[in-house]
């Protein structure tokens, strides 16, 4: 069995790039991602193609095999954080290309809840599926929402949260986006273990998203609308 230290990627055909470099993303391994991404770019790939094959193709799967239950928070957590070593070197690059993402996105904990692992993973899968995502961290007031918002003219907006305490006051950021007549700019998907579609049509958000692989694929239909 030959070592692994003799595997060179430089040796294999673009097409077999892009499937390993798939492959380490759904492995978690970061330093592999940025060495495939780093290799893309050397075969005179775009920073586009890199990303829309190397990175969202492999957090596609990701994001399928955590729907199905196949994997889990942990290992899609680690992905995500391959997926960032690769953004990290295309972020820039993409930037001076003035490539458009898909959209924008903002997203938070509400005011009152500190729990970020489902946000996170939320954040991290939408980044992987090519939207722009303004993270507002934890314990987020209405007027940080709608500041974010207006500022990045954002489409989308996600509210979590894990307590059933906090829970009402998407409801408030939602009443405070009608005040504002903000509510129609953005699409609202609410997600959190308290809540469900009968609250989520209660507070009139457009979407409950049950985990992060739901969450992508209402943010890809809301945004191609």
């Amino acid at each position: 069995m030959a070592d692994q230290n003799d595997f060179d990627i430089r040796d294999l055909n673009d097409d077999e790039l892009i499937e390993t470099l798939n492959d380490d993303l759904y492995d978690g391994l970061a330093d592999e991602v940025a060495e495939g991404v780093n290799e893309c770019l050397r075969r005179g790939m775009t920073p586009n193609e890199t990303l829309t094959l190397g990175l969202v193709g492999g957090m596609q799967i990701v994001g399928e095999d955590f729907g199905a239950g196949v994997l889990f928070v942990p290992e899609v957590l680690m992905a995500a954080k391959a997926m960032k070593a690769g953004m990290a070197i295309l972020r820039p690059l993409l930037a001076e290309t003035g490539v458009s993402k898909v959209g924008t996105a903002v997203i938070g904990t509400v005011k009152g809840d500190i729990h970020d692992i489902g946000k996170n993973l939320v954040s991290m899968m939408w980044e992987g599926a090519g939207i722009e995502v303004i993270d507002l961290g934890i314990n987020t007031d209405a007027d940080a929402y709608l500041k974010a918002i207006e500022e990045n003219n954002a489409q989308l907006l996600g509210m979590s949260a894990l307590l059933t305490t906090t829970m009402p006051y998407m409801g408030v950021v939602i009443e405070e986006l009608k005040k504002r007549d903000m509510r129609n700019r953005v699409n609202v998907l609410v997600g959190g273990a308290p809540l469900n579609d009968a609250f989520s049509e209660e507070i009139e958000a457009d979407a409950y998203c049950k985990d992060a692989a739901v969450a992508v694929a209402v943010a890809k239909k809301f945004l191609s609308m």
